[in-house]
């Protein structure tokens, strides 16, 4: 467990390219169990931010902590074998492979250390991780469609799916970009209930999301981005009510 249960420290991060300042004075602790949503206009850094975490990108200064372990300088794989597994806004899939497929190569690639082009030859010999990916898919609705080709699923199935090749990996941390982005209301209500039920076994999530109801059905805590800075952060009723928050986001400026 993490001191003062803050599993994820994001301590005085900045990040510039050139002369745009995208990231300034963020200072962002996630807590063990909770659902963290950040939200903010198109622009504000939120991205940036989700890449600065995950290792995509290094930050000019500042540091990130995770459980004890400072993830600056680090590999996204190997921030990855410390327990943080990320959604991204675009599911990234294996389209001309099975949706079962798609679930075992996240468990391959973590118990291996990274992705190797020979663990596509393994993947039926790999009976016992095979068993755990139907498990995965029963548990987001998909295991009827165990068979079918990724790329030929909806939007919401494959976003089901990608959720699976996460969960697989028994992540402490999952990061969610933009979850619902491009869905139906009936498959956001339904990944709603899905990121409800994940909840439920105390996972720590942190989203970056547009649909306030989304937002606001999910969230423990909410920070706001603009410009780069964190304009606010609390509660979803105190983020709600707070002037600033509606002035450069939920008044409609996200647009």
């Amino acid at each position: 467990m993490a001191q003062n249960n803050v599993v994820l420290h994001v301590a005085d991060v900045h990040k510039r390219f050139g002369g745009l300042h995208a990231l300034a004075d963020i200072d962002l602790q996630i807590e063990e169990g909770k659902t963290h949503a950040i939200i903010g206009p198109n622009g504000a850094g939120k991205s940036t931010l989700l890449n600065v975490i995950i290792g995509k990108l290094a930050p000019t200064s500042g540091q990130v902590v995770f459980d004890g372990a400072i993830l600056t300088g680090k590999k996204p794989f190997q921030i990855n074998q410390l327990g943080i597994a990320r959604v991204f806004q675009t599911p990234e899939i294996f389209a001309d492979l099975s949706v079962l497929h798609n679930v075992m190569i996240p468990a391959l690639a973590k118990r291996d250390g990274m992705f190797k082009l020979n663990m596509l030859r393994t993947l039926d010999s790999e009976t016992g991780i095979r068993a755990e990916a139907e498990h995965m898919l029963e548990d987001v609705g998909l295991i009827n469609r165990k068979d079918s080709i990724a790329g030929s699923l909806s939007r919401g199935d494959k976003r089901r799916m990608e959720l699976a090749m996460c969960l697989i990996q028994h992540p402490r941390l999952l990061l969610l970009d933009e979850p619902t982005a491009g869905m139906s209301r009936h498959d956001t209500n339904t990944t709603i209930e899905l990121l409800k039920k994940i909840k439920a076994r105390g996972m720590t999530k942190v989203i970056i999301e547009h649909d306030m109801h989304v937002v606001f059905s999910l969230a423990d805590k909410i920070s706001v981005l603009a410009q780069g800075r964190i304009i606010a952060d609390g509660t979803p009723d105190q983020v709600r009510g707070n002037p600033k928050v509606q002035e450069a986001y939920l008044g409609g400026a996200h647009e």
